[in-house]
């Protein structure tokens, strides 16, 4: 799966099934706050968002940052995978 960092919209994205996922995140000191998530309305496929989060966090953790998940989708990805809270920062509890 092929990310790319579109800095103008501050967002990562990828393209699916001539689809595109997009997370638009916000980034302040060395935190990444991943505020949104923009799926087509008839986007079903979990493991395929579960794939494209993790290629995320890979992507922050080669830039050390620690992530803040505000969106509830990436909330939940944390939730469901606690091998990556050790990314968050601390006193954020899920």
């Amino acid at each position: 799966m092929e990310i790319k960092d579109n800095e103008f919209s501050r967002q990562f994205e990828t393209i699916v099934d001539d689809k595109m996922l997009s997370i638009e995140y916000s980034a302040q000191e060395r935190k990444l706050f991943l505020t949104r998530v923009n799926l087509p309305d008839d986007f079903d496929n979990e493991e395929l968002l579960s794939e494209f989060i993790k290629n995320i966090l890979d992507i922050a953790e080669e830039k050390r940052l620690r992530v803040v998940p505000t969106h509830p989708k990436v909330a939940a990805f944390f939730k469901k995978n606690p091998k990556y809270k050790e990314m968050l920062p601390p006193g954020i509890r899920l």
